[in-house]
């Protein structure tokens, strides 16, 4: 048996995991007060502070560090690397704690996972974080040569249902084609061809369909318009992209519980609306029949809108269960995802890749 501790640090939370092989055994999500965040300047600084807290949780349930076998942590913001599961090195902790490439709360899941595995010579390891790039060179070609499209998206849990719906098809990820969208805050919609994510919409930078709180990709001219308008700062332009966009741009709420009861009751444009982003969301999953070249073992539907059965995925279902079967996974499978890269590289089933700063 492999006993692995997992750590996924979010924006205000921590979420915490131990499991013994497959089976979580304990789990525990701490949940943090802008109070508790506004004392630390930057991300890193948060390090002790949630440091105490896993030492709090390790102690109530009983376990040591001696315990584990390998500790993992949610993957931040590195270079941008292939899909897989990372041992944590100097190289990688060293930009992680510079924020090299940009500063998220996961970038302290591979600083508290080395932090405490080094005390007991085990190893620390990421996996599958967002900016796993595996997208095929002609994918990045946007149009013009100043802008590149670039791979950012759910990357930890769009492979982990990838991996358990090849597992239900009695196949491996690696021999499957899929079309994947996790739908959430952001919704990312990615072509799995044969264990690669060949191309993806950036979830974090507005391409792709709308979604509760994201504008998706809009009509161009009239963006360029509104930016040379005087009307609005740079700051609130980026804010109509991302958080002020989708759905609470049309009907003031980012929450679709709120909007389904809406839909419920009759309001019509709640109707339209919610039907449009389905509509979208359908759009770019056929779109990645091309990638795949028309070869599609099934689509996946995921995150936490997967859990709409009343409206979101019958009609996302209506539009494209002609194209292949459809399997929907709700929610997020983050800690298992995690627990399940360090098994793999544990069970030496894969390799753990190193990490060198220049991976692409």
């Amino acid at each position: 048996m492999f006993r692995v501790l997992v750590i996924n640090p979010g924006s205000t939370s921590t979420k915490l995991a131990i499991f013994e092989d497959e089976k979580e055994v304990k789990s525990l999500n701490i949940s943090h007060s802008n109070e508790e965040l506004s004392a630390f300047d930057h991300i890193a600084d948060q390090y002790e502070f949630r440091r105490e807290k896993i030492e709090s949780f390790l102690k109530e349930a009983g376990y040591a560090l001696k315990d584990f076998d390998a500790i993992v942590g949610r993957g931040g913001l590195v270079k941008p690397v292939k899909g897989g599961t990372y041992l944590v090195n100097e190289i990688m902790l060293k930009e992680l704690r510079e924020a090299k490439y940009g500063e998220h709360a996961s970038n302290l899941g591979a600083i508290l996972a080395h932090e405490l595995a080094s005390k007991v010579n085990i190893p620390a390891f990421i996996v599958d974080p967002v900016v796993v790039d595996e997208m095929d060179e002609i994918a990045k070609i946007s149009g013009h040569p100043d802008f590149t499209r670039k791979s950012i998206f759910h990357a930890l849990n769009q492979k982990a249902v990838a991996r358990e719906a090849a597992n239900a098809l009695s196949k491996r990820y690696e021999e499957c084609n899929f079309i994947v969208a996790h739908m959430g805050g952001g919704i990312s919609v990615g072509a799995h061809k044969k264990g690669r994510v060949v191309d993806v919409n950036n979830a974090l930078d507005g391409d792709g369909p709308f979604s509760p709180e994201r504008s998706g990709t809009v009509p161009l001219t009239g963006l360029i318009d509104l930016c040379y308008s005087d009307k609005f700062t740079l700051n609130e332009m980026k804010k109509k992209i991302k958080g002020n966009g989708g759905l609470v741009s049309y009907l003031n709420t980012n929450n679709a519980l709120e909007v389904e009861k809406l839909v419920k009751d009759g309001d019509k444009e709640a109707e339209l609306v919610y039907k449009a982003m389905a509509y979208q969301i359908s759009k770019w999953i056929g779109r990645m029949i091309i990638p795949l070249e028309g070869k599609v073992d099934a689509i996946i539907l995921t995150g936490g809108l997967a859990y709409d059965n009343n409206f979101l995925v019958p009609w996302i279902k209506e539009k494209v269960s002609k194209i292949a079967p459809v399997m929907v996974y709700p929610g997020g499978m983050e800690e298992k995802a995690l627990a399940y890269g360090a098994l793999r590289v544990l069970r030496k089933e894969e390799k753990a890749l190193v990490y060198n700063g220049d991976e692409l």
